[in-house]
């Protein structure tokens, strides 16, 4: 598959410096994330892991500059994401950043095709251009003779490869996914993570998922644990499955030496 030239690897491209998020105010006030410091380089596939509560989500919201940190930052190739007003926010997202979503949020009444035009038209793309990329890229994910069918005749799986098509459509420096399969049946969650794979590995294509299925984020080239707004675990996947394994294996020890 061949999606776009190739980039550098290597580049530091996502930072997270002491990062805080709280979210209420006054009484209610919760510390959610709790001084985040990682760096993400080009042509990285991460997967983003934690219980429910964890604060994964809010720390999507922040990656995707869909929201800004109480304290801390949030660098996006270089432009420290508190820093940029509204438009500011709107261009980063649309020139940096593609986001997949668990549901694929397609627009229903407009083809596969013009839905992943739609983001090309943001930055001014002609028609005839966004056409083009917007043909290219479900061709080579493999739904290109469908591509003139509306959401509703296409299946989940398809659905998803039109979401990660119009999250290529702009170039993007990073990809986003929340929980990009957890919509989605095996069959077609490993179809969505072989692309992923393809995409980092071949195109050096920044790739960062949150995902609660282990088995889906052992693809992936690095394992990010959070638990209680904290990254406790950040390395090579299978050295942090190994220590999972470990931690697993001394918390049965212990409810059995308890028993």
């Amino acid at each position: 598959m061949s999606l776009d030239a190739t980039r550098e690897r290597g580049k530091p491209v996502l930072q997270l410096v002491n990062l805080v998020r709280v979210l209420g105010e006054g009484e209610t006030a919760t510390e959610v994330l709790h001084g985040l410091n990682l760096t993400v380089t080009q042509g990285e596939f991460c997967a983003i892991v934690g219980p429910s509560g964890s604060g994964k989500s809010t720390l999507m919201y922040l990656l995707g500059a869909l929201d800004k940190p109480t304290a801390g930052q949030v660098i996006i190739d270089g432009s420290d994401v508190s820093t940029l007003d509204d438009d500011g926010l709107a261009r980063l997202r649309n020139e940096k950043l593609g986001f997949i979503f668990q549901f694929h949020y397609l627009l229903p009444e407009f083809s596969a095709l013009e839905n992943v035009m739609m983001p090309m038209f943001k930055l001014g793309v002609p028609a005839a251009d966004a056409r083009e990329r917007a043909q290219l890229l479900l061709d080579q994910l493999g739904i290109g003779p469908k591509s003139h069918r509306t959401p509703g005749r296409l299946s989940g799986g398809e659905q998803q490869r039109v979401a990660v098509a119009r999250s290529l459509a702009n170039q993007p420096l990073i990809v986003l996914g929340d929980e990009p399969t957890g919509n989605l049946d095996t069959v077609n969650s490993d179809n969505v993570f072989a692309i992923f794979e393809t995409l980092a590995r071949e195109q050096h294509q920044t790739i960062v998922v949150v995902t609660h299925d282990l088995d889906q984020a052992a693809r992936t080239d690095r394992i990010i644990r959070i638990v209680d707004g904290r990254i406790v675990d950040d390395g090579p996947t299978q050295d942090v499955l190994e220590r999972v394994e470990r931690e697993e294996a001394d918390r049965r020890s212990a409810l059995k030496s308890h028993a």
